[in-house]
């Protein structure tokens, strides 16, 4: 049982990753029609974000402490960090110490930002055109955002530590009346199921709630009838092109403690996310939700040495298994629109 729960914790954090890009992903083909295969590397951008902003806080300059000297006797060279000089040792450090969450803040306009650009640049100029040359263009525009992180950042994993008080691991098991030591599960990924769960909410109370949502939704359905009510809905489905851009990055920032920031992380979560897309139904929000918890929770339990030892390489394929049946068996996916992928 220790073995199952620790799997299926497994699975959330995963399934909280894809859940976050699908949720993306899902809100741009369900406004724009549009299949963003760029979205991954927005993802990546994010990840990047909270490298930068540490970068930027642990920029120091050199002074002369003569109360340490070298072997020779000479006084020593110290760094210290602009944001500690402007706000004294103690604050400072904690500043750079809490970058990660810091970034949130500042990826934001950042990643709406990008979207737009994205989106009024480029992307607006092919939503009359057929899926197959939306996917060839926004895959070049991944490649192309990828090489630019890879010139500017390198090609090697760039590790970004989650704040100290983060750091270690939670005795899960002891609130379920396990031995000490049984189920321990590292604080910043459950941090990181935590976060994906509120914008998760966020994003759709904002979508249920507001009259902005509301519009977007009916919009969604019937895009000719809102246009002529009077409603600039191609305005509003921009905003939501950053909105969606800036999930993407937030997935990111917040995942950079987990996997250390690398050019390529972007295209290693897009297929996957993309299954995650077409499982849940093209266009269902929940559906991507539901599918990206889902299918984590099926590769956690697929990487189990009991599982693999029976079903050698089982882990590598068990989504793509998944999406294979669910598509035999329903071509909408699970929570699909009837005629959407059907075709």
């Amino acid at each position: 049982m220790d073995a199952v729960i620790l799997q299926i914790l497994n699975g959330l954090d995963k399934g909280s990753a894809y859940a976050l890009i699908a949720l993306g992903l899902t809100l741009i083909f369900g406004t724009l029609g549009v299949v963003n295969f760029a979205h991954g590397a927005l993802f990546m951008i994010g990840a990047f974000c909270a490298v930068s902003l540490s970068k930027i806080l642990n920029l120091s300059f050199e002074t002369i402490d003569e109360t340490q000297t070298d072997f020779l006797g000479n006084p020593l060279k110290v760094k210290t960090a602009y944001i500690e000089s402007w706000f004294g040792p103690e604050l400072g450090a904690s500043i750079i110490d809490w970058a990660v969450p810091l970034a949130i803040l500042f990826s934001i306009p950042i990643m709406i930002g990008i979207g737009f650009i994205m989106e009024r640049g480029l992307i607006k100029h092919f939503y009359k055109r057929p899926h197959a040359d939306q996917i060839l263009v926004t895959f070049g525009l991944a490649i192309v955002m990828q090489e630019i992180i890879k010139h500017y950042y390198g090609a090697n994993p760039i590790p970004t530590p989650a704040p100290d008080v983060f750091k270690g691991s939670f005795d899960f098991g002891t609130l379920l009346g396990f031995d000490p030591n049984v189920i321990i599960y590292p604080y910043w990924r459950l941090v990181y199921f935590a976060f994906a769960a509120v914008i998760i909410g966020t994003v759709f109370a904002f979508l249920q709630f507001t009259t902005f949502g509301m519009v977007v939704r009916a919009g969604m359905a019937d895009r000719e009838t809102v246009g002529l009510l009077g409603i600039n809905i191609d305005k509003r489905f921009t905003i939501m092109f950053g909105i969606a851009a800036a999930v993407a990055g937030l997935a990111g920032v917040m995942y950079a403690p987990i996997n250390s920031p690398n050019y390529h992380m972007g295209m290693d979560f897009l297929v996957l996310s993309f299954v995650v897309v077409v499982v849940g139904g093209m266009g269902s929000l929940p559906g991507a939700v539901a599918a990206g918890f889902l299918l984590g929770i099926l590769e956690s339990f697929a990487s189990m040495n009991e599982i693999k030892s029976l079903l050698p390489g089982i882990d590598q394929i068990i989504i793509y298994v998944v999406a294979i049946i669910i598509l035999l068996t329903r071509p909408r996916g699970l929570m699909g629109r009837k005629g959407v992928m059907e075709d």
